[in-house]
């Protein structure tokens, strides 16, 4: 988190954000209502059916805010998260999901969400006009009744997990999670543990479990907190969806000069003393950046 935490943009200002800045530096986390960011229930609407009909799409099987997915789903490919995890699959993620439709796009260039992004990373060195903070990736989980889950572990983690420890008060990465159904315990919320975020390391179990509460809020909010709290989620037990839209964020410095997975994939990468190391240097293997949906999806049962 920005280490100047005294020192409130003009944007935080003039949104009269104050509030929302306290509970980010204090607890690691705040929950921003849609009265302050302004998205109406219509847009509310364009979003949820942007991406459901993406999931269907994707999978063949309708799928309903209330009822959930209208068919037996097929996960003969491994499942999201499905490692670890018992029962059926309930949850799938879609991705690149910035590309389907302008509503969601405007959920990224939201005024007050990205004073508090911005609040979290803080200004590039040396050029206090110009901000840090960068797209990540845009994603949605959806996620429907069902006794599959994160376990005893909520799946408590920080987000920034992949960085050096110790963690220190600027975000590397930071999330800002739309709610575009209510957000409730036993809906399976957001799980996260208050002030997590100083502790500059990785959840230690099974404390954290314990120490755990939901991010309880209604339709419309965003919920947003930098890479260093601890979170996950609690399971769903009640019927229909929980469905948001994710909008996940880096710091300028979590990046590549050059895209070497793109430059050297058809390059001569090869032509060194040791091919199998510079594939890895390179990256060729690597999770993250994507091109394409890589979270298995099930399809509808035959």
């Amino acid at each position: 988190m920005n280490m100047q935490a005294t020192r409130l943009s003009k944007e935080i200002v003039e949104l009269g954000l104050e509030p929302y800045v306290l509970q980010l530096e204090t607890d690691g986390l705040t929950i921003v209502p849609p009265e302050v960011t302004g998205v109406t229930d219509e847009f509310l609407d364009r979003c949820t059916k942007v991406l459901l009909d993406r999931f269907e799409e994707l999978t063949g099987c309708p799928i309903t805010v209330g009822g959930g997915p209208q068919g037996e789903l097929d996960w003969s490919s491994s499942g999201f998260l499905q490692e670890g995890n018992q029962g059926k699959q309930s949850q799938a993620l879609l991705q690149q999901i910035m590309q389907l439709d302008r509503s969601l796009r405007d959920l990224c260039v939201n005024p007050v969400v990205d004073a508090l992004i911005d609040h979290l990373m803080g200004r590039m060195p040396g050029a206090p006009d110009k901000k840090a903070r960068r797209l990540s990736s845009t994603n949605s989980f959806i996620k429907w009744a069902g006794e599959f889950g994160y376990g005893p572990t909520l799946g408590l983690h920080g987000d920034q997990g992949a960085n050096p420890l110790p963690w220190g008060p600027t975000a590397l990465t930071a999330n800002a999670t739309w709610c575009l159904t209510d957000y409730t315990k036993d809906g399976g919320a957001l799980a996260w543990v208050p002030g997590s975020h100083k502790s500059g390391a990785h959840p230690v179990q099974p404390a954290a479990a314990k120490a755990a509460v939901p991010a309880e809020c209604p339709r419309g909010s965003v919920i947003i907190f930098p890479g260093s709290t601890w979170h996950g989620a609690f399971p769903k037990e009640t019927e229909g969806l929980r469905l948001c839209a994710v909008a996940y964020y880096r710091h300028h410095a979590v990046l590549p000069q050059e895209n070497l997975p793109v430059t050297m994939r058809n390059g001569p990468w090869e032509d060194c003393d040791n091919p199998e190391m510079m594939a890895e240097l390179c990256g060729f293997n690597d999770t993250f950046p994507y091109l394409e949906q890589t979270s298995p999806l099930p399809r509808l049962a035959s």
